[in-house]
């Protein structure tokens, strides 16, 4: 058995054999340095656990390399430390590394999904915020243990989203605040790594609102669009409501014989149920796209299954700008979906309807329907909504009617 100082000089000097050799420490009892007949070397310890007549047993630190001899040593220490008072340092190593899967980030953000995200947002917020975690963050940052996580782990995901989405740096700021703020209330960590971060500023608030001119080119296009696509932009266009309460329609939310959409608390952003009075021209899409007057009683409205909303919204949006460029005169200036609402409520204004009543209509809870006047204002428009629905329809009608002109000339 060779013996002697486990230091920079000897651990280069020992020889490579024919089978394992080892140096064991003068100094640090069980302390030793493995060499194997390829020439890789490794620290290890060698301790008993119940006295001189319990088994030998070796813990290996790890190679050198990656360790040297100062550190390998004062890891021995500790590790014959730890077999002194009766835990067995491989057994707790073990644990150690079983602690340490489960508070991966992905093991972590998993946990913070199932037992905060489905229990307090709403299922929509829920689907972004799992496929922003998915798509973007756990990439970056699997494998590696939340208590180590810091600024620079945290950069490398706001690098390496894309800089066509300026939005999303900013939510996914957001996101993992949450996390991590989560994670320090259950006691998980003890602080959080965004604390000394600025979060990313915020998106110029987009003021596209689309022309007369640009819906009536965006509405003829859509018939070129194929279902269920095109039946989504000319709803849009048609209610003014978001794209995903749009796209969840339901034949359940629709009363035919009242001539309304009635989207649940848990279908809209801001938790509270929302009637849409259906005009004439809403009416007529919906009994084209059950191809008679009588609606369904179940089921989806817009779907290409038949199980889930239609989705795969960026790509029927590239297909539908093509198809405008080939039906308009001049290039369509970039507009995105959410667009239509704003050209909508802007049109409302036009249409000299209160602003109370596009803000039902919107179903927005700021403004006249937000602080003391919200709780205190209960009229909910009904009448006015209707009113208002029914004068879009009207100048809908005459956007509809050039667009049957241009599809006669075509013919």
């Amino acid at each position: 058995m060779t013996t002697g100082k486990i230091n920079k000089r000897s651990v280069e000097a020992l020889p490579v054999g024919l089978k394992d050799a080892f140096l064991w420490d003068d100094d640090l009892r069980g302390f030793g340095l493995k060499v194997t007949p390829s020439g890789k070397k490794s620290y290890l310890v060698q301790y008993r656990m119940g006295g001189r007549g319990s088994a030998t047993k070796r813990y290996t630190i790890g190679p050198h390399g990656v360790w040297d001899p100062a550190k390998a040593r004062t890891e021995a220490e500790k590790v014959l430390r730890l077999a002194s008072t009766g835990v067995d340092p491989q057994a707790a190593a073990r644990e150690h590394e079983r602690v340490q899967q489960t508070t991966t980030f992905e093991a972590m953000a998993d946990r913070f999904l199932a037992e905060y995200g489905k229990r307090h947002w709403r299922p929509g917020t829920y689907a972004s915020a799992e496929s922003n975690m998915r798509r973007w963050v756990s990439p970056v940052l699997r494998g590696v243990p939340v208590s180590t996580i810091d600024r620079k782990n945290l950069n490398e995901v706001f690098d390496k989203l894309p800089p066509n989405s300026p939005a999303l740096p900013r939510s996914i700021f957001a996101l993992v605040g949450k996390m991590f703020s989560w994670l320090v209330e259950r006691g998980e960590l003890e602080r959080s790594p965004l604390e000394t971060m600025r979060s990313p500023p915020a998106v110029k608030a987009r003021d596209r609102v689309l022309s007369d001119e640009e819906l009536r080119q965006l509405a003829l296009a859509s018939l070129d669009l194929g279902a269920p696509f095109d039946a989504l932009v000319r709803l849009l266009i048609i209610t003014g409501q978001r794209r995903d309460e749009v796209a969840g329609m339901s034949w359940r939310e629709l009363d035919q014989r009242r001539r309304e959409w009635t989207l649940p608390s848990e279908r809209t952003k801001n938790g509270q149920a929302h009637t849409v009075p259906l005009n004439a021209i809403a009416i007529s899409e919906l009994d084209d796209l059950c191809d008679g007057e009588r609606w369904p009683r179940t089921g989806l409205v817009l779907t290409t299954n038949g199980t889930t909303p239609v989705s795969g919204f960026s790509r029927a949006k590239a297909r539908l700008d093509r198809l405008i460029a080939q039906h308009a005169t001049h290039d369509m200036p970039p507009w995105r979906l959410h667009d239509l609402r704003r050209s909508f409520a802007t049109n409302m204004q036009r249409l000299d309807v209160r602003f109370e009543v596009t803000e039902a209509l919107l179903n927005h809870v700021s403004g006249s329907r937000g602080g003391v006047a919200g709780v205190y204002q209960r009229h909910d428009w009904a009448g006015e909504k209707r009113e208002a629905m029914e004068k879009w329809s009207d100048k809908l009608k005459s956007l509809i009617s050039s667009i049957d002109e241009v599809s006669s000339d075509e013919g």
